[in-house]
């Protein structure tokens, strides 16, 4: 009787997996050091200058030494963070050493793989702690966590002084800044302990942007390790500006785009020209006593003043406000008088006060007065030229622009 193909193919299936299980049986046991499982290579390596509860020196290369004939065939090295450590192995095998820097007052896990003469496969996990660093870099983020307006740069403070252009690279890739949406921005040193971050142009209404360091335990420079830094979280709300033509004598303050409203003002007159530029606001005080000693006005001179001035929203640290001006409302949306501030009427004053928030954008044009500088007398930081500003960044510097990796990872949409 014939057979049916199908018994003929179950016949068939059946004789080649009988042959699959037989070439598997016969490559088993310890003919294949690589099917067994590893052996407990303890005894056969180790770190230099860790164990009995000693702490590793970050600022010293690990070390992993094999003894007897074995041979080490590979090494990872991972943080807490499970951030690996490069290192690199010797050409005999007999050594592995670590070529990236260990981070302060941190937990490792070392696994490495060894081999013996006759190809057998050994195993050991070691952890170690390293000692705390002797002197700690801290950063200060600001503002602090809150709304602002689009204009507010960010601003990062160091706890010591940054000279060397790589430590200061290593401080810039730890510093992190994520934004929804996503935007493209650079950090600028401002000074040695001083850096300012900002996109091109100013921040998108509603975005949400989170600041902070990567820098803790990481090493600086020498024995300069980053310490724990507070994180910010930020919200920008409507793009709000207030565009003053210092020539016409008017203010125009619009909302996303659209113009809310027409201020007539005056500004600085002769000698005492209002600062042309961007600025941006920094702070909001319902009454403040003007008086002209604070910008060098010699008190008895003709030009001297002592004022009680309401709703006076600061644009410079040197006393530039925009304010109410009562008694110069004759002058208002006709010629300048002030002493370098931006007057207005008192009901136009409580307006703009009550609109206005910090991080919104003042832009005076068509003074007579210098451009307001970008970082000794508030936030001038959009005055600067953007390529001028990636130049103050130590990754970007000479770099155009979407051409390095950090350009593509500077800003990154939440998830």
């Amino acid at each position: 009787m014939s057979h049916s193909p199908r018994r003929r193919m179950v016949h068939t299936c059946a004789m080649m997996l009988a042959s699959v299980a037989l070439g598997t049986a016969a490559c088993g046991g310890s003919s294949n050091p690589l099917a067994d499982k590893p052996y407990d290579a303890t005894g056969h390596v180790g770190l230099a200058g860790a164990g009995e509860g000693r702490k590793v020196d970050p600022t010293k290369p690990l070390e992993v030494r094999v003894e007897g004939d074995d041979r080490i065939t590979d090494v990872t090295a991972t943080d807490a963070a499970g951030r690996f450590v490069k290192g690199e192995l010797a050409p005999d095998g007999r050594g592995w050493h670590s070529t990236g820097a260990l981070a302060a007052g941190a937990h490792y896990t070392v696994r490495i793989s060894v081999e013996d003469e006759d190809g057998a496969q050994g195993r050991r996990t070691i952890g170690f702690d390293t000692s705390a660093a002797d002197r700690l870099l801290r950063v200060a983020f600001g503002p602090q966590s809150g709304t602002y307006g689009v204009g507010q740069p960010i601003t990062a403070e160091l706890s010591a002084p940054v000279q060397d252009p790589a430590a200061r690279a290593v401080i810039e890739r730890a510093l992190k800044v994520d934004s929804r949406p996503a935007v493209g921005g650079a950090w600028h040193w401002v000074d040695n302990r001083t850096l300012h971050y900002r996109p091109k142009e100013y921040w998108p209404a509603h975005a949400t942007v989170g600041v902070r360091s990567g820098l803790d335990g990481i090493k600086v420079a020498g024995g300069l390790y980053g310490g724990a830094s507070k994180p910010v979280q930020l919200t920008f709300g409507d793009r709000v500006e207030a565009v003053t033509d210092a020539s016409a004598h008017t203010m125009t303050v619009s909302r996303n785009g659209q113009v809310i409203r027409s201020i007539p003002v005056t500004t600085g007159k002769p000698g005492y020209a209002t600062r042309n530029g961007v600025k941006v606001v920094l702070g909001k005080e319902s009454f403040v006593r003007m008086r002209g000693t604070s910008i060098g006005i010699a008190e008895g001179s003709a030009d001297s003043y002592d004022l009680p001035v309401y709703w006076a929203t600061r644009v410079t640290w040197s006393g530039e406000y925009v304010h109410a001006a009562p008694w110069s409302e004759g002058s208002q949306g006709a010629e300048n008088v002030s002493h370098g501030c931006t007057g207005m009427s008192t009901a136009n004053a409580k307006w703009f006060f009550d609109t206005i928030h910090l991080g919104d954008v003042i832009k005076v044009v068509g003074s007579a007065g210098v451009t307001m500088t970008p970082f000794d007398n508030g936030f001038g930081d959009w005055n600067m030229p953007w390529d001028k500003w990636r130049e103050g960044s130590a990754l970007t510097a000479g770099k155009r622009e979407g051409t390095g990796p950090a350009d593509a990872a500077r800003l990154r949409p939440r998830v």
